[in-house]
């Protein structure tokens, strides 16, 4: 033990309690313990799952060593050969070294050891990466934060070899490259260490675990509360401000995935060491929820491609085998084992073991994804991501409403946008991040500048655009400063609900949108349904981009082809659009098309307050790299008003059989949708063709506990809180008369 129970206070300053100069540190004794050690090589054949996992590694292992493993000079960017071949010299240090305990075979253990030998040789003679492009810059990589990642693996692999190697080999490692390293990522990248975000998290993980190792109380000091000690940053700083309340972290999915990595590294390599600081318990068990999390921040396996995400990225990656299987071991919450059943590989340590024999064993339950809410900020008051799954079809549909802070650098500016997902695919897309992870020919590697101009702007996403410029202008500095605020969110049943407004995306332009899913109707599946009003001081042009994937099957309107292939505007992402089609929709009038995505039909029908024109789009204008996917969008269109709405509904129905050769049901049965403002509510009508109606009342004045009056055509409508559903046989009065009146 190196420190005492920490009392920490809601701004996160620790008071540090140092022991006494205690005994040398145990090995290993990070994530793998002698205990752990013991416990495997005792129950092992209990869990073929691990026996296979542990089997599958030292045969790779002896098929990397089979030759000498080559550690070149540090001259390549992200995707180049010396930057791929030092992570996977990384990860090989510490697979070796846990095969090495799991087995007893020392010839692993000599492996890791020539390896890290092999680096203590070069690494102290390094200067900055010749590469390097970031004000953050590494030694064996171009960016520190690789170098920290690096550490965090190979510090587990020295940690289970320490007791084999030769005294003098031991100290060369020591002394020549572990030091040096963590002196490096801590005083020698001060900015980075210290700051708030996941690059300072990977560095205070692998600098705290480093002192764990090397039983250096300093190491742990500066990575638990930051190079000062105050408090003011370090590993509990970040833990207080990186994750609201229930576990979201402010970059999105995405990055929480990666992010999630390091806290939970040293924060097992904590509880290990000092477990009088119970910091699993630490913010009312912040890190499991952020676990959980993840996992209801994701569908069919993927995580939600929010701010600058890589689409194929999900449950099976390395960080979510470590993150399941130490929730699992924490908890032994069974409906986490089920979840590691989408993994394909298991996690070499206890807590891998632990999940994997449960497994084995069938000691599992379904887990089931439910309607969320997720705070963002520390303190929950940044806004929110509300995640709504229609109740009757358990994982089917789910729909996001995106009203969360703008997540530092990595955020795009798409306040209140929508994704929705069904029969297991995306309908309404997010881009994610114009980036072609570590592909050395595409810019290194790097975020293409497409991830600025278009990925970022808000025309890229199913969010409102004011006078084709992006929210904030396209400020990150001005978007940290303003989040929407979140109006209500509801999971009764039978109608999922969640509606959040914003203000200061555009000057003099406040707007709000309304999200459902809605199952309480005689529809084959859910539906989704979208109201989105906007309001300002002066006319406006009002775009709405509608991201879908699918193949287009029918269009209420006749269609204009575009005379020749030319952008859709000049910036902020329009020039990145080939307009190839449009149509014009008089107000109030129900323009629908309908697509075809996987087997499954949806028709896609919307109104609007004023005059719509509507621009079938493609991705690829002005992209002479070919960095961009060619996807499609509708954007719709009025101009000329100071205020406007669109109303959506997205009605998945049919099914498409290429191989059997039929079809069903291609045509939805939704026939009417219809609006109608009135004092004090708004009213969303539906009816099908053979004359199911319902009418949603959404409230003006929002409030749980208020009582609403309103009469329609004549009839009184009654309710309490934020919105009604009422099931009704009478269809309500014509849009176009009530539409041309509101105000």
């Amino acid at each position: 033990m190196r420190f005492g129970p920490a009392q920490v206070s809601l701004c996160g300053l620790v008071a540090l309690v140092l022991c006494s100069p205690g005994f040398p540190a145990e090995h290993p004794g990070l994530l793998l313990t002698p205990e752990d050690v013991e416990f495997i090589r005792q129950y092992r054949q209990e869990s073929p799952g691990f026996s296979r996992a542990l089997e599958e590694t030292r045969a790779e292992l002896d098929d990397y060593f089979g030759t000498a493993p080559d550690v070149p000079a540090p001259v390549d960017p992200g995707g180049g050969y010396s930057h791929e071949t030092h992570k996977k010299n990384g990860i090989a240090i510490h697979d070796a070294g846990m095969v090495y305990q799991l087995t007893g075979d020392e010839t692993y253990a000599r492996h890791a050891g020539r390896l890290l030998l092999a680096y203590a040789d070069m690494y102290s003679a390094l200067g900055n990466h010749p590469r390097s492009r970031s004000s953050n810059p590494g030694r064996l990589f171009w960016q520190n934060l690789n170098e920290s990642v690096w550490l965090t693996y190979a510090i587990q692999g020295f940690d289970a070899i320490h007791d084999s190697l030769p005294p003098a080999e031991r100290n060369e490692i020591v002394n020549r490259l572990l030091r040096p390293m963590a002196d490096f990522l801590s005083e020698g990248s001060a900015d980075t260490f210290d700051r708030i975000h996941n690059h300072g998290t990977w560095a205070v993980a692998a600098v705290g675990m480093t002192g764990y190792v090397l039983d250096d109380d300093d190491y742990v000091r500066k990575a638990l509360h930051g190079l000062d000690g105050d408090g003011d940053s370090g590993f509990m700083r970040q833990i207080d401000l990186l994750f609201s309340p229930d576990g979201y972290y402010s970059e999105g999915p995405y990055y929480q995935r990666y992010a999630m990595m390091p806290f939970l590294l040293f924060a097992r390599s904590i509880e290990a060491n000092d477990p009088e600081l119970d910091i699993f318990a630490y913010r009312d068990g912040i890190l499991l929820k952020a676990i959980h999390a993840c996992i209801d921040l994701s569908y069919a396996g993927l995580f939600f491609p929010l701010n600058d995400a890589i689409k194929d990225k999900g449950l099976d990656t390395v960080e979510l085998r470590y993150g399941i299987a130490m929730a699992y071991a924490l908890t032994g919450d069974s409906a986490l084992a089920s979840i590691a059943g989408l993994q394909n590989s298991q996690v070499l340590n206890g807590d891998g073991f632990r999940l994997a024999r449960a497994r084995d064993r069938g000691e599992t339950l379904p887990f089931i994804h439910k309607s969320r809410l997720f705070r963002d900020g520390p303190e929950g008051k940044q806004g929110a991501l509300a995640v709504l799954r229609a109740a009757s079809t358990g994982n089917q549909q789910a729909l996001l409403l995106k009203a969360t802070s703008q997540g530092m650098g990595h955020g795009h500016f798409d306040k209140l946008g929508l994704l929705f997902y069904d029969n297991g695919r995306e309908i309404l897309t997010d881009y994610g991040a114009a980036r072609f992870l570590n592909v050395e020919q595409k810019n290194g590697g790097r975020y293409l500048p497409e991830n600025e101009t278009w990925a970022k702007q808000t025309i890229a996403h199913n969010a409102l655009v004011v006078d084709e410029t992006s929210h904030f202008d396209g400020q990150l500095r001005v978007a940290e400063q303003h989040h929407p605020d979140m109006l209500f969110f509801d999971d009764a049943g039978g109608i999922e609900i969640a509606s959040a407004s914003m203000e200061g995306a555009y000057e003099g332009v406040s707007f709000q949108r309304t999200a459902a899913l809605l199952s309480d109707f005689p529809t084959e599946h859910p539906l989704m349904i979208d109201v989105l009003e906007a309001s300002g001081e002066n006319p406006h042009q009002f775009d709405l981009p509608v991201h879908f994937n699918g193949q287009i099957v029918d269009t209420s309107h006749p269609l204009e082809p575009a005379s020749s292939l030319h952008p859709l505007g000049e910036a902020n992402g329009y020039q990145h659009l080939w307009l190839r089609a449009s149509a014009e929709v008089p107000a109030g009038e129900k323009f629908a098309v309908t697509w075809l995505t996987g087997n499954r039909f949806y028709t896609y029908s919307v109104i609007a307050r004023n005059d719509m024109q509507v621009f079938f789009t493609e991705l690829g204008a002005n992209d002479p790299q070919f960095n961009l996917r060619r996807e499609q969008a509708l954007v719709l269109r009025t101009r000329g008003e100071s205020s406007g709405w669109f109303v959506s509904v997205v009605e998945p129905h049919g099914e498409y059989n290429g191989a059997e050769e039929y079809t069903l049901n291609s045509r939805g049965a939704l026939d009417e949708l219809r609006f109608v403002r009135e004092t004090g509510a708004d009213f969303l009508s539906l009816r099908t063709a053979d004359g199911s109606q319902a009418i949603l009342a959404l409230s003006h004045d929002a409030g749980e506990a208020m009582t609403h009056e309103v009469e329609l055509a004549g009839r009184p409508y009654r309710w309490n809180g934020n919105y009604a559903l009422f099931q009704e046989a009478a269809p309500m009065s014509g849009v176009r008369e009530e539409c041309s009146a509101d105000t």
